[in-house]
């Protein structure tokens, strides 16, 4: 079912024709996307923060189409599988498998499986949609399916969702709101390093990146993130942005090959 070309073909239509025009004219998407994702080829897990329900079908749009094809997705069970229209409605938009909050019922064998067999999968680790300012932390569970099945892992930022959909509501607010998609290099583990250790790691650049896109949209950078280096947990205040950090985001953006792009013009691949 979830390798289905008919249905890749259908999701297409979906997601990039159909659903693009309503998001587009409730929201101001675009996105920046590493070189490095363009090259990944079977089986990688994309690893993002959770703002609102906007982050999955806008990840599923700014990857290249390639990379996107099979990507599933995984969903709360207990929002959106409980109800057959619910459940329909994201099985055919995002090739979708129930997660299951409280940690039972096997709910890593789905992505692993899909992993092994060469289908990329969606994950937002956090367990739940945040709007404190601050990304929760990462669950261990999430990074040990790339862990055990050698597949990539892609750290993704999604920012601006929660003030243009925030948690509560079932339809974004008025104004189009600008919401931005940072897809970052592929990470993989390091000789030696420990699960916790790549966890933080991969929080670590999240972070970064999404205080990258607040930059570029003139939005609240984070108020905390985590401690690099630090299994703990433990956060601190985030920096303050930094000119010359900022110089050298826009010239990995401007290099050769990155995707910038609104989305509202259509994701190159």
């Amino acid at each position: 079912m979830y390798r289905s070309r008919a249905r890749a073909a259908l999701r297409f239509v979906l997601q990039r024709v159909l659903f693009r025009g309503l998001v587009r004219s409730t929201i101001t998407p675009s996105a920046r996307i590493d070189p490095e994702v363009r090259g990944l080829r079977g089986g990688f897990l994309v690893v993002a923060n959770h703002t609102s329900h906007l982050d999955a079908p806008l990840i599923a749009q700014s990857l290249p189409r390639g990379q996107a094809r099979l990507l599933a997705a995984g969903v709360a069970y207990d929002y959106f599988f409980t109800a057959w229209h619910k459940r329909m409605f994201v099985r055919l938009l995002f090739n979708a498998f129930p997660v299951y909050r409280e940690g039972s019922h096997g709910s890593s064998e789905t992505p692993r499986a899909l992993l092994r067999s060469g289908v990329p999968v969606l994950l937002f680790p956090e367990g739940g949609r945040q709007q404190n300012g601050f990304v929760a932390d990462f669950k261990v569970g999430a990074i040990k399916l790339a862990v055990d099945t050698g597949a990539p892992i892609v750290p993704t930022a999604v920012v601006g969702g929660s003030e243009a959909m925030p948690k509560g509501t079932s339809w974004p607010v008025p104004g189009r709101r600008p919401v931005r998609v940072i897809v970052g290099a592929p990470v993989l583990a390091q000789p030696g390093e420990s699960l916790p250790a790549l966890t933080a790691r991969v929080q670590c650049r999240v972070e970064e990146l999404f205080d990258a896109g607040a930059d570029e949209l003139g939005l609240a950078r984070l108020t905390h993130r985590r401690v690099p280096g630090d299994e703990s947990g433990r956060t601190d205040r985030a920096p303050q942005p930094d000119k010359q950090g900022a110089a050298e985001e826009q010239a990995t953006a401007d290099r050769p090959g990155t995707t910038d792009h609104t989305t509202d013009e259509g994701t190159r691949t």
